[in-house]
């Protein structure tokens, strides 16, 4: 093929394609100013399928409040939802799809919009060092639906979304009790504050793959607090370090930081014992 030829090939595709967008607005704009319900449903439907789903939800947000009580209630609000679910809009499509599973717990789409709202707030949780407002939503959602359809083929997914949105909050409480270490004794005690945010967070997510980081840095924040404590306190202190480490060594004896642990333990026990 000669090059002029496929230039003027890809330039009539593209004249296809821009005068089918121009005709599809047209139609739009027809659409929407269209009193038959049933044409505007089609519509709405047929550009969910195109993919244009800002026309979707924008004529279905219109025609939910008038489907409630007939044939389309159901299809219309789930569809609603999905709409603003594949824009990537999951706020929008969360609350619509709430709002089906309010209104209709035994309805067809009952399994989905639950699972859906849920998975939603997982795509749109924010980094660990930003608020968690939505991490703990999307964890909410995701556990209800496991609640109620255990036997569900996205179990899996669901699953796995909820451990990835618990280590997320498990890394969070790590920043915080990092914070704290490093804080030391400015202005107070960090180092206590460094210990009962990590423990809290072992305690609240036993199983999160943090763990292991969390217990050093409560052997790390116990052995500073001993070390930076004024002498009345040190031996009870470094008995604690002690006991600290027996702790961690016992969970993770293989642990990549068993180093730094054992010259923890050797200082500490030094201190206690004198060997």
């Amino acid at each position: 093929m000669r090059k002029n030829d496929f230039l003027m090939i890809r330039k009539l595709t593209i004249i296809v394609a821009m005068a089918c967008m121009l005709a599809g607005c047209g139609e739009y704009s027809k659409v929407m100013k269209s009193d038959d319900l049933e044409y505007k449903y089609a519509y709405a439907k047929k550009a969910f399928e195109n993919k244009r789903y800002a026309q979707a939800y924008t004529i279905l947000t219109d025609l939910v409040p008038v489907f409630r009580g007939t044939p389309h209630a159901e299809e219309s609000l789930y569809l609603l939802g999905l709409s603003y679910y594949e824009n990537k809009d999951y706020i929008s499509a969360g609350s619509y799809f709430k709002q089906y599973y309010q209104r209709y717990p035994r309805g067809q789409y009952a399994e989905l919009a639950r699972f859906y709202a849920g998975y939603g707030f997982y795509l749109d949780s924010p980094d660990p060092q930003l608020d968690q407002t939505e991490t703990i939503r999307a964890m909410e959602e995701l556990q209800a639906f496991l609640d109620y359809f255990p036997k569900s083929d996205k179990v899996s997914i669901a699953q796995s979304a909820v451990f990835e949105l618990q280590d997320k909050l498990v890394l969070k409480e790590l920043q915080n009790a990092t914070l704290y270490y490093n804080l030391g004794n400015y202005m107070g005690n960090n180092y206590e504050s460094a210990v009962i945010t990590a423990q809290n967070a072992i305690k609240d997510y036993p199983y999160s793959k943090y763990k292991e980081e969390l217990e050093m840095l409560v052997l790390r924040a116990r052995y500073r607090e001993a070390v930076e404590s004024v002498v009345e306190k040190k031996m009870d202190r470094f008995r604690t370090v002690i006991d600290e480490y027996y702790s961690f060594i016992n969970d993770y004896p293989d642990s990549k930081m068993r180093k730094e642990a054992d010259n923890i333990f050797k200082i500490a026990n030094k201190f206690v014992n004198g060997n």
